[in-house]
């Protein structure tokens, strides 16, 4: 619950985005304490504090995928160094948001930070690197796909399109047949949209059909929020769900109601077991989510 409530205060809907806007999110009290969940040998998934955060253990160091909020960049230093005694040698983000890159500016300056080209112009826009001097800021990026390492520690990343934000990075490690989707595949729900940020209503199901379409031999999917791991198959039904919101949302649209009226009306479809129902207030909340839909539709 309390990284739901993350993701709902730190992403965008309907024309404002607080990663743009310098926004911090509130930090938690006590402890920061990082849960691990193992996933392979060499692989782990770090929960708390923001996003989930990937850690994969290679012949040469460690490469970490995304950091969560402002403070816990060294917690997931300190867990990993409990994991494994390499270095951390690359910091991957999906996407600009605060609870997945704030972290960055705790990790060493020798961590070479690789992100999709159009996330690195919006993390330019955020106050925490600027206060920072830049530090954990992108020093590489790619346009629609980059492969690093080869063999058993080869990575790739894809860009299909705006969705979550114009940057939504999809980091895939073949020899685990396990891909980290960050935000584009939050949780089984709506996601929300950063319209500010490049986010797209409109484009969300055809970006998600490319990546289930373009990316093969994935089993196991990171989510940016979920507890648990969702496969190949979910990710494929998460794209079904986006479409018929979207079909739903054209037509409500469409007959005259406003986004305000348009949005008391939504119901998750009966065959989306386990899929919520409940869309974060914050910036609009459905009816904000709606009137991106209007402008792009507009465009």
């Amino acid at each position: 619950m309390r990284r739901a409530l993350v993701l709902g205060v730190l992403i965008a809907v309907g024309g404002l985005s607080l990663a743009a806007a310098g926004y911090q999110p509130p930090q938690q009290q006590g402890p920061k304490v990082v849960e691990v969940d193992k996933l392979k040998d060499n692989f782990w998934v770090l929960k708390g504090g923001g996003g989930n955060t990937a850690v994969f253990a290679t012949a040469s160091g460690v490469v970490v995928v995304d950091a969560k909020n402002p403070g816990w960049g060294q917690p997931i230093l300190d867990k990993i160094k409990e994991l494994t005694p390499k270095p951390v040698t690359m910091l991957i983000n999906t996407h600009t948001h605060g609870d997945h890159v704030s972290g960055n500016v705790e990790f060493p300056a020798t961590v070479d930070v690789i992100v999709q080209e159009n996330t690195k112009a919006n993390m330019e826009k955020m106050d925490i690197f600027k206060q920072n001097n830049n530090r954990g800021m992108a020093k590489r990026t790619f346009k629609d796909k980059m492969t690093l390492g080869k063999g058993a520690d080869e990575i790739d990343l894809y860009y299909f399109g705006p969705g979550h934000t114009n940057g939504d990075a999809i980091v895939v490690f073949p020899a685990l047949r396990t891909a980290h989707l960050g935000d584009l595949f939050a949780n089984k729900g709506l996601p929300l949209v950063d319209s500010a940020n490049g986010g797209s209503v409109l484009h969300y199901p055809a970006t998600l059909n490319k990546v289930h379409a373009g990316v093969k031999n994935v089993d196991t999917i990171v989510n940016g929020h979920m507890p648990t791991t969702t496969t190949w198959a979910d990710l494929k039904t998460f794209a079904e769900f986006n479409q018929d919101f979207l079909t739903w949302a054209q037509a409500a649209l469409k007959s005259g109601k406003s986004a305000e009226e348009a949005a008391k009306d939504w119901k998750v479809p009966e065959k989306y077991t386990g899929y919520s129902s409940t869309l974060a207030p914050l910036f609009g909340g459905l009816a904000g989510r709606l009137q991106r839909l209007q402008e792009e539709t507009k465009k």
